[in-house]
């Protein structure tokens, strides 16, 4: 049997790929309804307006690599740190490459774990 941190690890990994290949059903699927992201300029998104910026071409993820994904357990919630190499163009800017940091709460709603929340800084 798989446990939750392995879950919760193969949810960033699952996260990433949704990003870049734009599917945002896929990424819904891993957000609870109340999820929100603040990015590292400081602006605060729902998760409808992130993935309405993501299927629109605002976000534009051409790849991630992942250095580190550490969980840890609280119950039914959970802290996930996410260290990824990432490539990258965001707000009509030029492709970049980055090394983002998320910090992501969770939480197990009716037996599945759900992202709550992010934060998006560099490492």
């Amino acid at each position: 049997m798989t446990d939750d941190r392995e879950l919760i690890r193969e949810m960033y990994r699952k996260y990433w790929r949704c990003m870049i290949g734009k599917d945002v059903d896929g990424l819904r699927s891993l957000m609870a309804e109340d999820y929100s992201l603040l990015h590292m300029t400081g602006v605060k998104q729902s998760g409808d307006e992130f993935l309405k910026g993501l299927a629109d071409g605002t976000f534009n993820y051409d790849s991630a690599d992942h250095d580190s994904i550490d969980v840890t357990l609280n119950g039914s919630s959970a802290l996930m740190t996410g260290k990824s190499r990432v490539t990258a163009a965001v707000y009509g800017g030029r492709k970049h490459n980055w090394r983002l940091q998320g910090d992501f709460t969770l939480r197990k709603e009716n037996g599945t774990w759900k992202f709550t929340g992010s934060r998006a800084s560099t490492y």
